[in-house]
C-alpha cells in the first residue's frame, strides 16, 4: 500500500503561484481533490505524477520522490484531463502500446484485461477518432490501468460520460480503492466526490482550504450563510413578514434588504428557507415570481471554507 505525501509544496510559473504551501497526506483508498476550475488541481496531479517539480517543498510517493524518478511510473497510472491519445489508433492499439512502454511480458493480454475492466471490448477495434468523449475517457483509464499500478491519478475523469458510464466508472474506482490502491481523482462537482470518497482535499486558489472527512466538510459547506434574490407580487409585505414572522425563525433569516432587483434575503438554513417561503407566500396571498440563490457557485462555497 502506497501513501502520497506533500509537505509545504508550492509551484509557481514566473510571478504566478499555482500551488501555495500545500501539505496533505493521501492514503490508500479513494480521495477526492475538489476545487473550482483553475484552483491548482491539475498542477498538483502533475507534480505527484513526476511531470513537474515542486518549486518549494517535498513530495513523495511511498519512500521516494516522484520528480526525476522514472521508477515511479511502474507504480503510477495517470489519466490527464486533456486528451492524450492518437486518434488514428484503435482503442486496442493504444492500450497495447502503453503496455509495451511498460515492458509487460504479454502486452496483448494485459491490454485485453484492462479494456474489459472498462467495458470497452466491443469498441476496442474502432479508431479512437470515432469515440465519444466518454469513450475516450474510458480508454484512457484502461491505458492507465494496464500495468496494474498501486497509485491511480485521474484528472476530471467523468467529463463527457453519460450516466451509465459514470456509474460504471464510480463502481470500478470504489472497487479498486477497496483493494488497497491509492486513488486520487479531481473534480469541481461536489456530487461526484460525495458518491465516491469519504476523504477529500479541497483546494482554492492554490491553497488547501479543507482536508478530511467528506461529511464533516459538507456540513460546513451547507451550514454557511446563504443569500437569495426573491421577486414577488409584494416585496415590501414579504420583507416585513420575513423579518418579524415565525417562519423567519424557522428559516433562520438573518437579514432582508429591499433593492430594485427584489429582496436580498440572507439565511443560515438553505433547505428550510426554500420550503418555508413558499408556504409563507401562499398564506399571505403573495405570488412568488423568482427565488434564486445568489451565491451558490463553487467559488463562493470554497471562499467560505478558506475564511473559516
Amino acid at each position: 500500500m502506497t501513501t502520497i505525501e506533500l509537505r509545504n509544496v508550492s509551484r509557481w510559473y514566473g510571478n504566478v503561484v499555482a500551488v501555495n504551501d500545500v501539505t496533505m497526506s493521501i492514503e490508500p483508498g479513494v480521495t477526492g481533490l475538489l476545487g473550482p476550475n483553475g484552483a491548482g488541481k491539475s498542477t498538483i496531479m502533475h507534480m505527484i505524477a513526476g511531470f513537474l517539480p515542486p518549486s518549494r517543498g517535498e513530495l513523495t510517493i511511498g519512500p521516494g520522490s516522484s520528480w526525476r524518478n522514472p521508477a515511479v511510473y511502474r507504480q503510477v497510472g495517470l489519466v490527464p484531463e486533456r486528451d492524450s491519445v492518437y486518434a488514428f489508433l484503435t482503442g486496442e492499439q493504444f492500450v497495447v502500446s502503453t503496455a509495451k512502454l511498460h515492458e509487460l511480458p504479454d502486452p496483448a493480454a494485459a491490454a485485453a484485461r484492462a479494456i474489459a475492466l472498462l467495458d470497452m471490448a466491443e469498441a476496442a477495434n474502432r479508431k479512437i477518432a470515432t469515440y465519444s468523449k466518454g469513450m475516450r475517457q474510458r480508454i484512457k483509464v484502461a491505458a492507465a490501468l494496464v500495468h496494474d499500478p498501486e497509485v491511480l491519478l485521474l484528472d476530471e475523469p467523468f467529463n463527457g460520460m453519460d450516466p451509465r458510464q459514470r456509474l460504471h466508472m464510480m463502481d470500478l474506482l470504489d472497487k479498486l480503492g477497496s483493494e488497497g490502491r491509492t486513488i486520487l481523482f479531481s473534480s469541481h462537482i461536489l456530487e461526484e466526490v460525495e458518491r465516491l470518497s469519504g476523504t477529500i482535499q479541497v483546494v482554492v486558489a492554490g491553497r488547501l482550504a479543507a482536508s478530511g472527512d467528506f461529511r464533516a466538510i459538507r456540513r460546513l459547506m451547507t451550514s454557511r450563510p446563504h443569500v437569495f434574490t426573491v421577486r414577488s407580487s409584494d416585496d415590501r409585505l414579504l420583507a416585513s413578514i420575513l423579518i418579524g414572522g415565525t417562519t423567519a425563525g424557522r428559516s433562520a433569516v438573518t437579514a432582508v434588504e429591499l433593492t430594485r432587483a427584489g429582496l436580498q434575503v440572507r439565511t443560515s438554513d438553505y433547505g428550510a428557507f426554500c420550503r418555508d417561503i413558499a408556504v409563507l407566500a401562499r398564506d399571505h396571498g403573495i405570488r412568488l415570481r423568482e427565488v434564486l440563490p445568489a451565491d451558490e457557485s463553487l467559488e463562493s462555497v470554497f471562499a467560505y471554507l478558506v475564511a473559516n
